[in-house]
């Protein structure tokens, strides 16, 4: 609409004048040596690049890649199921139960994951003969085997502390409500409780996963012959840092496969919440 005969438009204000801190100068300085860096990596990799090693060493790390995916898609699979009644322990008021779950926890969120898995690797080898006995050395025997199974009870107790931290955030009016309603105490948990607290509990999820990711890499010490432990056989035979290159980018490429799936699953499950607000 034009303004009336006779007056003046007032001038578009200016832009706001950005003041230099030291908080965005040290900020500026960080990224740029961040570029740097990655531009080294990249000059680095094209600079050393050799046809006849990437075609005779290549396949076999692309091969790991697909064993750490097994290896961590068995390992949270796994541990997903054995925290449910760990979660229900640290939940729960009988105080055996709950000493039992806490003492489970404390053990594998404290103890390495590397020191973990020597002790079932070679700890079952010292145990052969009883493991015979009872018809489990076939399972123990094999590394890969160990691995997940020691992954898996690593990552049972940060993922119970993580599924009893989110039902615990949900509000005990929740609870009461339900029971106004003549709900049963598991139809609550199950319809009512565990969707609430799933949503809050994504991220950690996410960021359980990402973490078992990287340490997957621990089942290279054991012979496991995933991402890592082809790269150390590629190594062994061309003693070229490169190697360890493709690797870190192998991994850093699952990272971000895993992010921008879990960012699509929050967006989806979270709908609702945004509807609610907008």
């Amino acid at each position: 609409m034009s303004a009336p005969a006779g007056t003046v438009a007032a001038a578009a204000p200016p832009p706001p004048v950005r003041k230099v801190t030291r908080a965005r100068v040290v900020g500026t300085v960080l990224l740029a040596a961040w570029g740097l860096f990655f531009l080294g990596l990249a000059a680095l990799l094209v600079e050393g690049y050799d046809p006849e090693m990437v075609s005779r060493h290549l396949p076999r790390i692309l091969s790991g890649v697909w064993v750490t995916v097994q290896l961590v898609v068995l390992a949270i699979g796994i541990g997903a199921a054995i925290s449910l009644p760990v979660a229900a322990g640290r939940l729960s008021e009988n105080p055996v139960l709950g000493a039992l779950a806490f003492g489970y926890s404390y053990f594998f969120r404290g103890t390495p994951l590397l020191a973990q898995t020597f002790v079932v690797y070679y700890g079952a080898g010292s145990f052969a003969a009883e493991l015979k006995s009872v018809g489990l050395w076939w399972f123990f025997r094999d590394a890969f085997n160990c691995a997940v199974f020691t992954f898996a009870l690593n990552t049972a107790a940060y993922q119970a502390e993580i599924l009893a931290g989110a039902i615990r955030s949900v509000p005990s009016g929740q609870w009461q409500a339900a029971a106004a309603l003549g709900l049963h105490r598991g139809v609550t948990l199950r319809k009512v409780i565990l969707p609430q607290a799933l949503i809050v509990a994504l991220r950690p999820y996410g960021n359980e996963i990402v973490l078992m990711i990287k340490g997957s890499s621990v089942a290279a010490i054991i012979t496991v012959f995933d991402l890592m432990g082809q790269t150390r056989y590629a190594f062994s035979k061309t003693y070229d840092m490169q190697v360890y290159l493709w690797a870190a980018l192998l991994y850093l490429a699952m990272v971000e496969v895993l992010r921008r799936i879990w960012n699509r699953l929050e967006i989806r499950l979270t709908r609702h919440l945004r509807r609610r607000t907008d």
